[in-house]
């Protein structure tokens, strides 16, 4: 008797993040395969005494290929077990949720997808910077900066290059020289503001702002790691009116100054 795979959203991060639907999920799955960057304090709401199978990817290297995790799914739910397939962010925006959809439906298994908050969406708000803004930007790109193994990337730069919209790209630290020379060759002003966010909507989040220009200088500086978003465009420069998140570090430094002004 079949099961069924639930390929879930988990978000970028933060717990609070998650869906109503998500959260019960995990509380009546028989298993969770869940990707590498499904932050500890999400998967400490899966109860104990269920099944955890941890299927990570980073750049360069899979400790377990996609067609393997495919495979597993198809077995897991073929025992008759509701499986959540846990993946960071959204499963359909960068997350392969349509290879494993297809493959699940070719070979006979129920399925369903349980939307995430996207990480170019909350790591935007969670910096204080808006995608759109009446005025600014009239629009967002969304695009990775994984590169292809010959090191080029395939997009297109005139389009990324529109001074009027934001443009968001995932996983491209590895690439920063790279899409900074093609943007600016492409025409899109050096000094066009420009942010990185590293590890987005968690309590170890840290915020750089500067210009496109400077993005691989800052990036070495502060020795910023995956994972972390770019965000370049005007709408960067409200960062600094609009950001209100605090992170661990000034959360306690906020918290002492409470206490000595008590």
């Amino acid at each position: 008797m079949n099961g069924k795979v639930f390929l879930v959203g988990a978000g970028p991060g933060d717990p609070d993040l998650l869906t109503l639907r998500a959260h019960r999920l995990l509380s009546e799955a028989d298993v969770v395969v869940y990707d590498r960057l499904i932050s500890e304090a999400i998967m400490s709401l899966v109860p104990a005494g269920i099944t955890r199978i941890p299927v990570g990817k980073s750049s360069g290297h899979h400790s377990v290929r996609q067609d393997d995790t495919n495979r597993m799914l198809v077995s897991l739910a073929r025992t008759g077990r509701r499986v959540v397939r846990l993946k960071g962010g959204d499963p359909f925006v960068f997350g392969r949720g349509g290879e494993e959809a297809l493959y699940l439906k070719r070979h006979g298994v129920a399925f369903e997808v349980v939307p995430g908050v996207t990480a170019a969406v909350a790591c935007a708000a969670y910096a204080g910077i808006p995608l759109t803004h009446r005025g600014v930007s009239r629009g967002f790109q969304v695009v990775t900066g994984h590169l292809r193994e010959d090191g080029e990337l395939e997009l297109d730069w005139r389009a990324l290059s529109n001074p009027d919209s934001t443009l968001v790209i995932y996983m491209g630290l590895a690439s920063l020289e790279l899409v900074v020379d093609r943007l600016v060759d492409a025409g899109l002003p050096a000094d066009t503001p420009a942010a990185l966010i590293q590890d987005g909507t968690t309590i170890e989040q840290r915020t750089f702002v500067a210009t496109l220009e400077s993005l691989p200088d800052l990036a070495q500086f502060h020795r910023v790691v995956p994972p972390a978003l770019v965000l370049i465009g005007r709408t960067v420069a409200l960062a600094g009116e609009l950001g209100w998140f605090l992170p661990r570090e000034e959360r306690a430094n906020e918290a002492m100054a409470l206490w000595a002004g008590n």
